[in-house]
């Protein structure tokens, strides 16, 4: 399973961020808060609809496009 079953891109989500399937939270979103610190128990605690895989896509997705 790659990144691209758990990110989609959707011109009316978000204007069109990449976002996690089934919710509102951007892929920019979680890779800011890991940056901030937050490990992945925080964000799982707070945010109850992802998941670990849903982590690893956006970590996934960002090692992607930052090859260039």
């Amino acid at each position: 399973m790659g990144w691209q079953d758990r990110v989609v891109v959707d011109p009316a989500i978000l204007a069109g961020k990449p976002v996690v399937k089934g919710t509102r939270l951007s892929v920019e979103f979680i890779l800011e808060l890991l940056g901030q610190g937050w490990t992945e128990a925080d964000i799982l605690k707070n945010y109850p609809g992802l998941t670990h895989e849903d982590i690893l896509a956006c970590l996934h997705y960002a090692s992607e496009f930052a090859r260039g």
